[in-house]
């Protein structure tokens, strides 16, 4: 037997002691809404990464759910030369009792998906009075009672057993609060006194930016109903019988309340996580001088807007780092759950001379909105090493050799000729001295006389009239006219002459939202620019600045366009 052979047997024998499970594909399961009511349809989703040894057994489910219906799906991409497949079960399913229910593992051959848990409630119907047994909308808020600028997940759905067409549903209206849609619509069938309904489910985030008691008014549907009627044979081709409908949903009232006084941050943020963190893209123990290295700071909050999270970097440090911070990435995915916002800051850090630096630490105060406490997000203070050229580190705390003084021989010549040479000078400078106070008092007779009142101070448009037209100018998508109204806004209330200076008086949203008009104006796209973001964060800056820790009540609304 050659050695070939032998490597060939060897390489056998070794495959055949290696556990099955090694090879086995991942099969991942998943929800496509979580908890569900008891009588609610709803859709288990089995993943998996690799081409499986067989067809799926789920009959295991049958015990707690009953299986309604199923289809298969796959997806294939090549990305850098290597292939990847994704194989999709979706199970419609309904409950057969309530409670935390386990979906078992599902064999597929010699396969096995993994096990996984959902939480099925009892079934109620909550339907509001004006509605009728073929067509109603039910709406929910959860809380009810939330803190200014929290999140209110806001549900409505919309039951049917009857055929409907060109379906038209209003959005939600409060005053002084962001409402923002999450995500698609879901739809699942359900039971109510053992009728079976077409529900159609959509969700919104609500974040009230004013205390006190406020109502959400009553959705409107007006959709044309199928009628069942037999149908009519005068002609070959007949229009379906439909009858228009229009159903209101019941008011939902939020009592919301003001910034606990517990709070004693500067700048308001409430949500239901947060996480900050740091990164930096080498050592920082062994930075070298003139030689950048990047930190990053990351700010992920969920329950809040992206609008909301404050800057992160802004301590200062010491006068020999230099520090060139990019533009910030500003991220928001709206879950079903609610919205998750993210911030990201990346800072190149050179160091101009070898030593031992401190970077201060960053503290972000936030209300958590589940335990109703507040919390303190913090990143600790960070060391940097900077190393020289070399590689080598000046030794701290190193003593300076002595230094020795020898008295020097006293002269009485030297001495009379150091006095008579500082009294020259001392005259040299009288001259100079005199020689300034005469130019300036030339330049004060002959500056040209101060603009008279009236010429300083013209009539400008008013603040209110500003944010008007820019206003106006957003909406319309016109950077040119969105630039006028800043300046204008800018002169009035600060007295800036650019949009580079509005952008450094302003919250770290509005200065990014303005660099990019800037840069918009710069490279000649207006035609592409949306000034839906820039008016959103004026509109929110102009909150924040008004904010304080004990008087809510001066927070200002948050618009969205």
């Amino acid at each position: 037997m050659n050695m070939n052979a032998i490597k060939k047997l060897f390489l056998l024998l070794l495959l055949s002691f290696v556990p099955a499970c090694v090879f086995a594909a991942q099969i991942s399961v998943s929800f496509d809404r979580t908890p569900v009511s008891l009588n609610e349809s709803f859709q288990i989703i089995f993943t998996a990464d690799d081409a499986l040894d067989n067809d799926p057994d789920f009959s295991p489910l049958e015990q707690d759910f009953d299986i309604l219906g199923q289809r298969q799906s796959s997806n294939s991409s090549w990305i850098n030369g290597q292939s990847s497949k994704t194989i999709q079960w979706t199970l419609n399913v309904m409950a057969k009792h309530s409670g935390s229910l386990i979906v078992p593992a599902v064999k597929f051959g010699d396969d096995v998906s993994q096990s996984a848990t959902i939480l099925v409630t009892q079934a109620t119907a909550n339907k509001s009075a004006d509605t009728d047994d073929d067509l109603f909308l039910e709406v929910e808020a959860n809380p009810e009672s939330p803190y200014v600028q929290s999140q209110v997940l806001f549900t409505v759905r919309l039951y049917r057993r009857v055929e409907i067409t060109q379906a038209a549903l209003n959005e939600p209206e409060l005053g002084d609060a962001v409402i923002e849609k999450l995500g698609d619509d879901s739809n699942y069938n359900t039971q109510i006194d053992g009728v079976n309904y077409l529900v159609t489910e959509r969700k919104y985030a609500i974040f009230p930016q004013k205390s006190g008691s406020v109502t959400i008014k009553p959705l409107v549907l007006t959709a044309e109903v199928v009628a069942n009627s037999r149908p009519n044979f005068n002609g070959f081709f007949n229009s379906q019988m439909t009858r228009t409908k229009k159903i209101l949903s019941k008011p939902v009232t939020l009592d919301v309340k003001p910034v606990p006084a517990t709070f004693t941050g500067h700048h308001w943020l409430s949500a239901e996580q947060l996480v900050l963190k740091e990164e930096w893209s080498g050592d920082n123990q062994q930075m070298k001088v003139g030689e950048p290295l990047t930190r990053t700071l990351t700010i992920l909050a969920k329950g809040t807007t992206v609008g909301q999270l404050p800057e992160i970097n802004v301590g200062k440090i010491d006068d020999q780092l230099k520090t060139y911070p990019d533009q910030p990435v500003l991220q928001e995915q709206k879950k079903p759950d609610g919205l998750i916002a993210f911030r990201e800051e990346k800072i190149a850090v050179i160091p101009s001379k070898a030593g031992f630096y401190k970077l201060p630490a960053i503290e972000i105060p936030w209300f958590n909105s589940q335990s109703q406490k507040m919390e303190i997000a913090k990143i600790p203070e960070t060391m940097i090493t900077a190393l020289d050229a070399a590689g080598a580190l000046p030794i701290p705390n190193k003593q300076a050799a002595p230094v020795i003084v020898q008295a020097p021989k006293v002269e009485v010549a030297p001495i009379v000729e150091s006095q008579q040479q500082q009294n020259i000078w001392l005259w040299v400078a009288v001259f100079f001295a005199l020689g300034w106070l005469a130019t300036l008092a030339y330049f004060l007779i002959k500056r040209p006389a101060k603009k008279t009142l009236t010429e300083k101070n013209k009539p400008e448009t008013r603040l209110a009239d500003c944010v008007k037209d820019l206003k106006k100018a957003c909406a319309d998508n016109n950077a040119a006219a969105a630039k006028d109204a800043l300046l204008a806004w800018g002169r009035q209330k600060s007295g800036a002459a650019s949009l580079g200076v509005i952008a450094e008086q302003s919250d770290a949203r509005l200065r990014d939202e303005i660099l990019i008009l800037n840069q918009v104006l710069y490279g000649k796209e207006t035609d592409q620019w949306q000034g839906k973001k820039l008016f959103q964060a004026f509109v929110e800056n102009k909150a924040r600045e008004k904010i304080t820790a004990t008087e809510d009540d001066k927070l200002e609304r948050l618009y969205r366009l």
